[in-house]
């Protein structure tokens, strides 16, 4: 397997809002960066997305080293809270629905294919590839407020 290294993050201008998410891809010296945004959306659709829309642009199985400023993935992944929502038909210990389920799906589905260690960064604290996701994000998420309905 190829080993990969993957940087994320997802940004929101308001909760729910314009939002935008960024993500770089590196494999050796190659690095790839991707971008995108909603109009309307949540701060934690767009972190889910940016994982998502990277381990979806890898051709083949990989071991994927994954670097996310977002504990609501990364503890919903490590601790095994997304595959009780799914096992419980998307409903949390509390009762209450899980959040994002059409994204969990997709996700829980891409770690199965791929070979995923999850690793937290604090946001915003001048972690090189993490700032720069950040900016993918920000970028992504004023041009997303910008589109037309």
């Amino acid at each position: 397997m190829k080993k990969v290294t993957l940087f994320t993050d997802g940004a929101c201008s308001g909760n729910p809002g314009a939002g935008g998410w960024g993500a770089i891809l590196r494999f050796g010296v190659h690095e790839k960066e991707l971008s995108g945004g909603e109009k309307m959306t949540t701060n934690n659709r767009m972190e889910l997305t940016a994982v998502i829309s990277g381990l979806e642009a890898l051709k083949e199985p990989c071991e994927v080293e994954l670097y996310s400023d977002s504990k609501y993935i990364i503890d919903a992944v490590e601790k095994g809270w997304a595959v009780k929502w799914r096992n419980n038909g998307w409903i949390k210990p509390d009762k209450k629905p899980a959040l994002n389920p059409d994204l969990w799906e997709r996700l829980l589905g891409l770690l199965e294919v791929h070979k995923v260690a999850f690793h937290w960064v604090k946001g915003h604290a001048g972690h090189p590839e993490n700032e720069r996701c950040d900016e993918l994000a920000v970028a992504a998420s004023r041009a997303a407020k910008e589109m037309k309905a």
